[in-house]
């Protein structure tokens, strides 16, 4: 099937498809459009990664929306959103206005009426139902990337509710559901009604097989000879072997510090098959890396990429994730190593996978437990670009005979296990229930598991009767904390119900929150705060390390007056073990917020840039859902829950929340002008320019644009000599000795750049 067969699309599509090298569909695009995705029609696409899952949505989508439409694209991870509006926007040119919304889950996004296809993950689409986005009841089809994820027992429940709520609200809505090749994709396409396309082919072939000593062993039965020679490792006789023939390799690996530990040594595999120029880029590129953090991680991370390799985890800062995604795809890093998140949907490829660790420690097994055939394959599918690589191969590792049959029976020759809902669980359960009500589409018990039929859940369930018990538990535990009244069988969501459900927090977070507020004895102080919402289920708390609990046992029993509730007995392991975690975690809050220098952080609490903008995130969103249960409460404490959570937002002591709010300035430079003088964004609008100039370090774009943001009548810098007394150090406010004497002058610490 040629692009020109295809009907129903835009005018000009068919012919951009052509002009995109799409010659002939891919058997499985055709297949689909055979099975009605151009006419409405919903559909399962089972096909292996780069087997054109994307343009059947796509092809469903601009159908949609030239039926006079609308169409949402549901990603697991927001890095995926952003990827996914990049490559949709090139249909704008053909009157298709794309949107993307992956951020405040308290907003409507009315203003995504006027977009024809939205992207957006599965979270922001639960909290816009819950918070009555008005084009929602618009829709007339969805497309649910990887929904295979409905396995995943952290994010797959939402996606599972979410699914079931459009369906209801849309009752001639359109599902897309793409996924890799699972056990059981046609269950999947039972729960949503839809028909089915599954396939095995790929536009270039992947060849699967384990390395044991000195050669590949394929699945067919073929061997290719890698020789190790002498104390080199595989991965680096494998990585030397892809570059000879100019391809590149992703090695996958079970931790972030394996991950930067192969990286490095990998690095004095890549560094020699670099050319003068591709030394130039990745100079230009570390040096770009360098400027995104001032960490030890951020170094590391720039020393390997000017070697032509790059380490890539959760911990890194988004940007750096981006900056290394990008350069891996341009091929100039020509090896990365990294902890399997990178499987999750992004498009990666190259020319050679090496899964070098199958087995990741779980502490519910008790130790290392071996990987899921479906995430190793997804894994797998990584190799082989179309259009660039003649071919694919994907490599397991094996340092005996026993374990290279044991990868062959276990991944290579296997099929991918059936996934499973995770919704049947209270932690999953709560908050859905909740939102369920609250959102009006079930009043009584019976029309609660009547919607909850609606879910794969109670396609794989034999009966009612286990959804029914632990939906009773949960009912239970919401009406006993005042989120829910029940009268008989009636149901109805409190007025707290409702703020809790459209704050898009756990309920029993919120129980945790308003518990903690009520004990509070005056006004809580920033520690207090940050410890009760990093007790709550929905922060990822820090681990406690070798000689941690000695440590913060000591610092609770000096600050125990913060804190907001009853310290668990020191003898209570468990319960006191999650204390300190809690602990460990508000202490890293307190010391951003007290401007300590992010390496310093990095370093203190063992964890990356990306972990320290995680920790913020959430500490916003928590404390924001704080203040506005206290104030529905009326429970007096909204002053202080603001300015620790201002604090917290922009990295910052108390005296620079003025300034530090000024589009532009963040952290360090809100510092440097408060220490030339300039306190208050009525002093930007006052001061000497020269002033200003010097504390900014002589940056005259930088000083006009600040003083634009701040309202300044006249921001030229034109003709305005900086105050060189202005350049000096500031007085170190964070009580660390080095703080300012070891930053670039021209750094700035982006995590603290939230305006």
């Amino acid at each position: 099937m040629e692009p020109a067969d295809l009907t129903g699309l835009p005018a000009g599509v068919p012919e951009r498809l052509r002009e995109e090298g799409v010659e002939e569909l891919y058997p499985p695009q055709a297949e689909a459009v055979e099975a009605g995705v151009t006419d409405g029609e919903s559909l399962v696409a089972s096909v292996p990664t780069a087997s054109g899952k994307t343009l059947i949505a796509e092809l469903a989508m601009l159908s949609s929306v030239q039926r006079g439409g609308k169409a949402l694209y549901i990603v697991p991870l927001r890095a995926l959103a952003s990827e996914k509006r990049a490559e949709f926007e090139r249909w704008e040119e053909f009157g298709v206005d794309v949107g993307v919304s992956t951020g405040n889950y308290q907003e409507s996004g009315e203003w995504l009426s006027s977009s024809d296809i939205i992207v957006a993950t599965s979270e922001k689409v639960d909290s816009l139902v819950r918070n009555d986005a008005p084009w929602i009841e618009d829709l007339t089809c969805v497309v649910a990337d990887e929904v295979h994820l409905v396995d995943d027992a952290h994010r797959g429940p939402t996606l599972e509710v979410t699914l079931a709520k459009l369906r209801t609200l849309n009752p001639g809505l359109q599902v897309v559901a793409l996924s890799a090749t699972v056990g059981n994709a046609d269950e999947v396409a039972d729960w949503l009604d839809a028909e089915l396309v599954a396939s095995d082919w790929r536009p270039i072939d992947l060849r699967a097989g384990v390395h044991y000593g000195n050669a590949i062993n394929f699945a067919d039965g073929s061997q290719r000879e890698v020789p190790v020679e002498g104390s080199r490792r595989q991965e680096a006789a494998l990585v030397a072997d892809t570059l000879e023939e100019g391809g590149s390799t992703l090695v996958f690996v079970n931790s972030r510090r394996n991950a930067e530990g192969a990286a490095k040594r990998l690095a004095d595999v890549t560094g020699r098959a670099l050319s003068g120029e591709e030394r130039s880029r990745l100079a230009e590129l570390a040096e770009e890396i360098r400027g995104v953090s001032d960490t030890d991680t951020s170094d590391d991370l720039a020393d390997v990429v000017e070697q032509g390799a790059a380490f890539h985890h959760a911990g890194l800062a988004a940007e750096h994730r981006s900056l290394v995604e990008d350069a891996f795809r341009d091929r100039l890093i020509k090896c990365v190593c990294a902890t399997p998140t990178l499987a999750a949907g992004v498009n990666t490829p190259s020319r050679r996978v090496i899964v070098r660790d199958w087995r990741r420690y779980d502490g519910e097994f008790g130790g290392m437990k071996p990987l899921d055939a479906l995430e190793v394959h997804q894994m797998m599918g990584r190799a082989g670009r179309p259009g660039l690589d003649p071919y694919g191969e994907a490599v397991l590792l094996a340092s005996d005979a026993e374990t290279m049959d044991e990868l062959f029976e276990r991944y290579v020759w296997a099929d991918p296990e059936p996934v499973r809902s995770k919704l049947v669980a209270q932690n999953a359960l709560r908050t859905h229930v909740l939102a369920t009500v609250a959102s009006g589409f079930a009043n009584t018990r019976e029309g609660l598991l009547d919607f909850l039929d609606r879910t794969l859940a109670a396609v794989q369930s034999d009966g009612r009767e286990r959804m029914a018990t632990v939906t009773d538990e949960v009912l239970a535990y919401l009406d006993r904390n005042g989120f829910l009244d029940r009268d008989g069988d009636a149901i109805t969501a409190t007025g707290i119900g409702h703020t809790v459900s459209r704050l898009y927090v756990d309920p029993m977070s919120a129980a945790e929150i308003v518990d903690g507020l009520r004990a509070a004895e005056g006004d809580p102080t920033p520690l207090g705060l940050y410890h009760l919402v990093a007790r709550t289920p929905d922060m990822y708390q820090l681990y406690l390390k070798s000689g941690d609990r000695e440590t913060y046992t000591e610092e609770c029993y000096e600050r125990e007056d913060e804190f907001l509730g009853r310290v668990p007995s020191e003898f209570s392991d468990v319960e006191f073990e999650e204390w300190l975690a809690a602990l460990k975690t508000a202490r890293l809050l307190e010391d951003w917020a007290k401007e300590r220098d992010e390496d310093r952080l990095t370093d203190r609490y063992g964890v990356g840039p990306g972990d320290i903008r995680g920790k913020v995130e959430t500490a916003q969103w928590l404390l924001n859902a704080a203040e506005q249960l206290a104030g529905e409460l009326d429970l007096g404490t909204n002053v202080a829950i603001r300015e620790a959570k201002k604090r917290v937002e922009y990295g910052v002591r108390e005296e620079l929340l003025d300034l530090a709010g000024v589009r532009g300035i963040g952290r360090k430079r809100a510092r440097r002008l408060y220490e030339a003088g300039i306190e208050s964004r009525a002093d930007l609008r006052e001061a000497e320019k020269a002033t200003i100039l010097g504390a900014l370090r002589g940056r005259r774009k930088t000083a006009e644009r600040i003083l634009e943001n701040v309202g300044r009548r006249d921001p030229s810098m034109e003709r305005v000599d900086e105050d060189e007394t202005a350049r000096d150090d500031a007085t170190d406010a964070t009580g660390d000795e080095s703080a300012n004497a070891t930053d670039d002058p021209e750094s700035q610490a982006r995590l603290g750049d939230f305006g």
